[in-house]
């Protein structure tokens, strides 16, 4: 599947503040990116920079009043998420050393805490794949998706006892099940094709079976173009944007994904 994802924000700037974006699409195996536009207006200058995840982050001073950025991308992406019911659960001293950072718990994944309840929830399935599938399932029909319900993110914890929030709470409840019975999770952000309300995602990833497999408990299957922009232990991570001061104001931002040709252009 070919797609055209871009991102429009809109800061009003009261003070001159530093910000650090994180809106490039990601550069591995997952995708194949075509070709990329990042606009800033007023011009300023970017400091590019890759974090420990593999992440592209931009960093700039904005200056005070209207500071615009536009981004969009062309990717060749897979039309399904692949799927493996009954991949093996990895033991600990097996896990390549850089997947061993996403079975702690982290600020929103409180996975010390979640342990009865994931052995409760996956009791009858096969250790692996088949565990987060439960988990995942269990998130669905359990906790409430609803878009817009929260405004900056909310822990794991929060989320069970509240029983309802957005895409990005929902997978830290499940990073934070999954982990809690030793299988590595991670938050992954992005665009998806046919999302409604059309906005930036967030789902997670579970290491089983010797690899990483998607998981998207506010979605009832993984058909879809997926985009992936940045992975990280939880959303204090993978943010769109930081900001460091008080005086950028988002009044405005604006995402859309469009299914192209395949033929080449």
């Amino acid at each position: 599947m070919k797609l055209r994802v871009s991102c429009n924000l809109c800061f009003q700037i009261d003070d001159a503040v530093a910000l650090i974006f994180m809106l490039r699409p990601f550069r591995g195996i997952q995708q194949w990116v075509l070709r990329e536009t990042y606009t800033i207006r007023p011009n300023v200058v970017v400091i590019e920079s890759t974090d420990s995840y593999g992440n592209s982050c931009q960093r700039l001073v904005a200056p005070q009043g209207l500071f615009l950025i536009h981004t969009s991308a062309e990717a060749i992406v897979a039309d399904n998420s692949d799927t493996a019911p009954g991949a093996y659960f990895v033991e600990i001293q097996h896990l390549p050393n850089d997947v061993l950072p996403f079975l702690l718990p982290s600020r929103y994944c409180e996975s010390d805490r979640f342990g009865e309840l994931a052995r409760e929830i996956s009791a009858e399935a096969v250790p692996g794949y088949d565990q987060v599938s439960k988990i995942a399932q269990w998130i669905r029909l359990t906790i409430q998706y609803i878009p817009g319900s929260s405004d900056f993110p909310l822990s794991a914890t929060e989320i069970h006892h509240r029983g309802f929030g957005v895409c990005r709470d929902l997978a830290h409840l499940g990073i934070a099940l999954c982990r809690s019975i030793s299988i590595p999770a991670r938050i992954v952000v992005g665009y998806l094709h046919h999302l409604e309300p059309m906005d930036m995602h967030a789902w997670f990833e579970a290491y089983v079976g010797g690899r990483w497999y998607t998981f998207d408990p506010t979605q009832h299957n993984l058909a879809g173009g997926r985009v992936i922009v940045a992975f990280g232990r939880d959303a204090a991570d993978v943010p769109v944007f930081h900001q460091f001061g008080s005086g950028a104001i988002l009044t405005n931002m604006q995402v859309s994904v469009e299914n192209l040709p395949n033929a080449i252009n």
